[in-house]
Parts: structure tokens; sequence; C-alpha cells
């Protein structure tokens, strides 16, 4: 299936200096039809937001013509992990990604991304930490399954977790959990790190796969196209070729885009509407 610039996203995390109607205005700018909504200050943290003020972002991005691909709740950094050792970390959570499937139907989102969360790094509780993920990331599916959201789950690099942290464990735990509201999902940063393509995850999901960060790295960082080493023309011919139906997001974190995130936007673009033609 072509892919083409009406299948690109934006997303807030680099403007988080910034007024989130900034980011909307850039993305409406250079044509980008979706964005990502990153949940965390100052744009979208819930303890800090209620359902009303909620309902003015979704005014926001609608009446700009532009629609969410995915909603993606800060958990990388928060002390969120569904598979911690201890039962209240676990259940605190469990309660702050159920929160986020709710407010992803208030945004106008289909999607919510998730991750399994990690074990000790010296491996002496991984087992147990699997199992907790594995029931975590069941129970999220049904209370997803109940709101019309599907779930993205993600790969994380071998830094961040030792679970779910290349093709072949994103692979295992959605046989295991054997639902239809969650799925897989590429980032380009991980994955390239493994030594794994979009080929690869295509072969593997097949229609499972359901969300695409797609960003430089160096090979590290998530940058924005053009200032890594990455071969964007590749990837797209890879999902093109696998019949990938979804969206490629433009998850651009790095600090160096925080003064002008917006060259960010501008710089991705041009590198992709030329192949994307």
């Amino acid at each position: 299936m072509k892919i083409t610039k009406q299948r690109l996203s934006t997303m807030n995390i680099q403007y988080k200096y910034w007024p989130f109607t900034k980011f909307l205005d850039d993305t409406k700018k250079y044509e980008i039809p979706y964005v990502e909504i990153w949940g965390a200050a100052p744009h979208l943290n819930l303890e800090d937001r209620t359902y009303r003020e909620i309902a003015g972002l979704r005014h926001e991005i609608e009446k700009r013509g532009l629609k969410v691909s995915c909603l993606t709740p800060e958990q990388c950094v928060y002390p969120i992990n569904i598979a911690a050792e201890t039962a209240d970390e676990r259940r605190r959570s469990l309660k702050f990604f159920e929160n986020y499937i709710r407010v992803a139907t208030e945004i106008g989102s289909d999607k919510m991304l998730v991750t399994s969360g990690w074990g000790y790094f010296d491996g002496s509780n991984r087992d147990e930490a699997w199992k907790y993920a594995e029931e975590g990331l069941y129970d999220l599916a049904e209370c997803a399954a109940c709101h019309g959201i599907g779930l993205a789950l993600e790969v994380l690099r071998k830094d961040e977790s030792n679970l779910v942290n290349d093709l072949q464990s994103l692979k295992q735990m959605l046989e295991a959990l054997n639902h239809k509201s969650i799925g897989g999902m590429i980032d380009t940063i991980p994955m390239n790190l493994a030594g794994e393509t979009p080929a690869d995850y295509l072969r593997e999901l097949g229609e499972k796969l359901v969300h695409v960060h797609f960003i430089d790295g160096a090979p590290k960082g998530h940058l924005a196209w053009g200032d890594g080493i990455l071969d964007a023309g590749k990837y797209i011919q890879e999902l093109e070729e696998g019949d990938y139906q979804g969206i490629l997001s433009l998850e651009i974190t790095d600090g160096r885009y925080f003064m002008d995130p917006e060259a960010s936007i501008r710089q991705s673009a041009e590198k992709l509407f030329d192949l994307l033609k």
C-alpha cells in the first residue's frame, strides 16, 4: 500500500516549552494531517486537567482540521511500571493507564501507546516481572476494548527494559496476550539498535503492526530526519511492500530541538515529502 504524506503525524514532545496551540499551528502549517499527543505537562498531565479542559484541547485540534493518531502518556521517566515488584506500584501504574484510556476517547483518538515496564536489570525477578506485565497489559486491553480504543505496545531499548525490548519479545508478549485490542508497533530507534527492519516486523506481525514512530537516529536519539544516519527511503519501501496500513509519527525528542521545535517539523517534512510523492 502506497504511503503518502496524508499518513504522517507530528508529536508535541519537543514542544514542551511552548504552547500546545503553537504545536498545532506548526503541524497545520506544514500540511501534516495527524497529531500524536504526548500525555505530560504542560499540555496534558491528568493531575492538572479537568475533563472540560481536555475537551478544550480536542476543540483546538479539530478546529484546525487535524486528527489524533495516538495518545502516548509519558511512561518512561515517571514512576510508572506495570511490571513493578510491589502491588501498590502496579496498581497505581494500571490506574494511570486506565485514566488515559478514557482521555483517549475524549480527545478523539482510537489508539493509545503502552509499554511493558521492566524488571530488575540483574535478572533476579525477570520471570515475575514478565508475568506482571502480561497480566497488566491484558487488563488494559480489556479496559481499552470497553472504550473502543486499540493499544499499541512499543518496544523499548535494552537499556530501558529487560522485558519487551526487541521484535521477538514483542511477538512473544502479543501471542501470550492473544487480545484483539492490542497490537505491536515500531520505534525506528530501538528497531535499528536491535539490528531489525520494518520488513522483519511486518513478516512477524502482519496486520498486528498498528503504529510506527518514524524518526532518524545517529544511531540513538530521536532526531529530525536528516540529522541522523537512518535510511528513511528504505524503511518506507519496506513498509509499503509489507502493506502497512497505519501512521508514521514523528516522535522527535532530542533536546537540541527545544529552542526551535518548528525547525524539526519543517526539516522532517521537507525530507519525507520528497520520498512520499
